[in-house]
């Protein structure tokens, strides 16, 4: 079979994988759904549809909440036998809940698209160090707790480590109340045990003798500690080990006495028999049940219970008697605390939603016209590798379960801009062989031959960098890691694989017989090393000016609430009123350190109010505005609460893994070209970093998680520019062209110019659709973006440069064919008049 045999199955093969990935996109209507899938149909399940579709109808956007209402003493598990499991504690919300999972789409959207809750929470660091299997004690508390998340019904949650000792979960499409029950259901432990009350405890509490080895427990009342409630001498440690881990089932009924809910608990066979010895040795005493450290009743033991199960009675509100039931039949090992709470209202996802595809099509379509333009035939070509570029990303996405999210949005469209980069140098490798007079199969073979080294030199620099982000980052940070590392693979295979498969076959089938490219301007004679003295200090010049009027003239104003700490609210209002007027109410209701602004999305024109306060401040901050502003219909949209931990740690992250990535980079430049190369490329990617953060900050931005993204993304577009240049240096200097170094330079620098135009070009069109239509997050992802950009081409032509020619002192490196040196003073055209010749 011939290479291009090979070339074409595996391209037809990924799609084809992608495709299959990618499919269905969207999710199902689950009403529909659930009558699509049903196994056995009879009158009661059509009516039960029936009267799902009217719930709908009166509460739409509540699929599953309307069908577990229709649902009634139903049981589903005869109409989808295939979806029951034995372990199901509540057969009907287990069915419902596959059906749901089952009816989403493959494209997992992120809260900031389509509205929720994401909550991060951290185990208690205490009894996590001493757990000696760290990463089962998380997995274990994700299990616990993505089965607690299954009660309330919502659509996807996604569930996943963030850090060592963190999980993050994401609840979509939650309303206010679910939103407290979530909190609440999320942070109890249900430590449960089962302890003997002293057998003289009466005497000894009124005694006040503590026997070694009790302690005075008071039961516990809806009014906690009331004066009154009876307080029992208790057992330290639970009664021959029995705690909630033997607990199968737990349930709520009420009591038919009182009517106040009470919760049944079924052990399993193992605490079955533990709880029968307990009780057939203990008869007549009392038996205290304690829930997280309270007690809540100490019945008596009456004779033997042989049955494995028990009550638990207690002044229980509905609502707390649910949560505890769910929380003892998913215990959790490890206690858990919410360190950072976020929330997006759906509406304000939709608006995200808008803005962000209409700045991808136009971002998509000013490309695919800016390559067409340029390189013609060949930029239909290019354009056909860059489509499937994205389908094969989406498809990789998905296959790994990644979530989509607003700055997932701005890196596909930005992946369409950077993905040129890889086409251009092979291009304008070929614009070279054909100056030379090749044949068109000699150009196409010596235009990819040629690029090959640099493309695979700069995409695998990249990919060590986003290695290190997955290993060490968090956050933002890890998932940008993910996302760049797929979108490296992608664009290497098709840039190299597919656009080679469709020019060979072009050429086998005599389709082909010219390359035909947009004529560019002839760059030879641009001094560039002329104006080195006069860029560096520029640039330093900037840099101090802009970090420091960030770091000392706005201080921690700088900082926003993803690592400072705080509550952000985001609302919508009837009437716009000053920022003025919204600090003096805040201050005069206590809460004078607090930061607002207003925010619009260029792409949907909505504006909303954006208003930083403490941690914990929040709810504080909307009630203030809402009595001080009575005729302003504040309606909120969002809400960030970060604790100044999970800020610190996301800043920790940031740093170790940027740093670590810029050594990665180091080393592997420094092995696959000169030290100086390598010391060259980091000190001018150092420089982008702190040039881009100076001018961000000068223009008033804060700093948050989607920045930390933005400014790893700029590290990797311009290590990618840097290592082309540092390639065509060191090829001029193997091929033995005459002149000084600074000469050689200028040389490679001209030589280049074009390729990098073209790309910057196309990156920064993109970026620029991202700016001006998308809105939000992404408006502010893209403009440091491209700060990075402008900074990036700069840095490469007039900061990393200049560093190698001093480096060496103005000598040539020992690299290649050493030549007589003929100085030409200013005459670059000279230098390339020898290289020609």
């Amino acid at each position: 079979m011939s290479r291009n045999s090979w070339r074409f199955l595996l391209t037809v093969f990924i799609v084809a994988w992608a495709l299959y990935e990618l499919y269905p996109p969207k999710g199902r209507d689950l009403i529909q759904f659930f009558d699509q899938r049903v196994e056995f149909r009879d009158a009661s399940f059509d009516e039960l549809v029936k009267r799902a579709r009217e719930l709908e109808a009166a509460k739409p956007g509540q699929p599953y909440a309307n069908l577990l209402a229709a649902t009634g003493t139903n049981d589903l598990a005869r109409f989808f036998p295939s979806l029951v499991e034995d372990d199901d504690a509540d057969r009907n919300r287990a069915i419902l809940n596959r059906l749901q999972q089952r009816a989403a789409g493959r494209i997992k959207l992120g809260l900031d698209l389509q509205g929720g809750t994401e909550f991060l929470v951290a185990l208690d660091e205490t009894r996590f160090a001493n757990i000696a299997d760290k990463e089962r004690a998380v997995e274990q508390a994700i299990e616990v707790l993505r089965r607690r998340v299954d009660t309330f019904g919502v659509a996807e949650p996604i569930l996943r480590p963030a850090g060592q000792n963190r999980i993050s979960i994401q609840i979509p499409g939650m309303s206010e109340d679910q939103k407290q029950s979530a909190e609440e259901t999320i942070k109890k432990v249900a430590f449960l045990e089962f302890r003997m009350v002293h057998p003289e405890s009466d005497e000894l509490v009124r005694a006040e003798i503590i026997e070694p080895g009790y302690e005075l427990m008071q039961e516990r009342t809806r009014r906690r500690r009331a004066e009154g409630a009876p307080t029992y001498l208790v057992r330290k440690t639970a009664e021959a080990g029995l705690t909630g881990k033997y607990v199968s089932r737990a349930g709520v009924f009420p009591d038919p006495m009182t009517g106040r809910p009470k919760i049944s608990l079924q052990f399993n066979s193992e605490g079955a028999e533990i709880f029968a010895n307990i009780t057939r040795n203990n008869v007549g005493h009392l038996l205290a049940i304690v829930l997280d450290g309270e007690l809540y009743s100490a019945p008596r033991i009456n004779s033997a219970i042989l049955g494995g199960s028990c009550e638990i009675t207690g002044d229980f509100e509905l609502r707390e008697a649910f949560e505890l039931a769910n929380a003892l039949q998913n215990p959790l090992e490890t206690p858990v605390t919410i360190e950072e709470e976020r929330t997006v209202d759906p509406s304000l996802g939709a608006d995200s939603i808008a803005s962000g595809v209409t700045a991808s099509i136009i971002a998509a379509v000013g490309t695919f016209v800016f390559m067409m333009v340029f390189y013609l035939t060949s930029g239909l070509v290019a354009n056909l590798a860059l489509a499937l570029n994205v389908v094969i990303l989406m498809g990789a996405m998905c296959a790994i379960e990644s979530t989509l999210t607003m700055p997932g949005i701005a890196g596909i469209a930005l992946t369409i801009g950077m993905a040129v980069d890889a086409n251009v140098l092979i291009y304008e490798r070929m614009r070279e062989e054909a100056a030379a007079g090749k044949s068109i199969k000699g150009i196409i073979a010596g235009g990819y031959d040629k690029a090959f080294g640099t493309i695979f030199d700069a995409n695998l620099t990249t990919l060590i960098a986003s290695i290190i982000l997955i290993f060490f980052g968090t956050g933002p940070v890890k998932g940008f890691g993910v996302t760049l590392s797929i979108g490296i693979c992608v664009s290497m295979f098709t840039a190299l694989v597919v656009t080679r498969l469709i020019y060979d076959t072009l050429l086998a089938r005599g389709w082909i017989r010219k390359v035909r490219m947009l004529s560019l301007p002839k760059f030879s004679n641009i001094p560039f090393m002329n104006w080195r003295f006069v860029c560096v200090g520029a640039s330093s010049l900037l840099i101090i000016v802009g970090l420091g009027y960030g770091i000392f003239g706005r201080g921690k104003q700088v900082l926003g609430v993803d690592f400072a700490g705080g509550d952000a609210i985001t609302m919508r209002y009837s009437e716009r009123l000053g920022v003025d007027q919204l600090r003096q109410a805040l201050a005069q209701g206590g809460l004078a350190d607090s930061t607002i602004g207003y925010q619009q999305s260029r792409a949907t024109g909505h504006e909303t109010l954006q208003v930083v306060v403490p941690l914990d401040a929040g709810p504080r901050a909307q009630q203030i505005l809402q009595q001080a502003f009575p005729n302003v219909q504040f309606d909120t949209v969002g809400v960030d609460s970060v604790g100044p931990t999970v800020g610190a740690h996301i800043q920790r992250s940031a740093v170790i893994s940027s740093l670590l990535a810029l050594f990665g980079i180091l080393v592997y430049v420094a092995f696959r070209y000169e030290f100086s190369f390598a010391i060259a490329s980091v000190i001018a990617l150092i420089h982008d970093v702190f040039l881009t953060l100076g001018i961000f900050f000068l223009a008033g931005g804060q700093l948050n998680a989607t920045m930390v993204a933005a400014i790893l993304t700029i590290i990797g577009y311009s290590v990618n520019d840097k290592i082309v240049i540092m390639d065509r240096i060191r090829e001029d200097l193997k091929l033995g062209i005459r002149g000084s170094f600074r000469e050689l330079i200028d040389i490679a620098l001209n030589q280049t110019l074009g390729r990098t135009i073209i790309t910057g070009g196309a990156v920064i069109m993109a970026t620029a659709s991202l700016f001006i239509f998308g809105g939000g997050v992404i408006n502010d992802f893209a403009f440091v973006f491209l700060l990075g950009i402008l900074s990036g081409t700069y840095s490469s032509l007039m900061i990393a440069s200049p560093i190698v020619l001093w480096w060496h002192k103005g000598q040539r490196p020992k690299i290649g064919a050493q030549v007589e040196v003929q100085p030409a003073p200013g005459v670059v055209g000279a230098g390339l008049a020898r290289a020609k010749a």
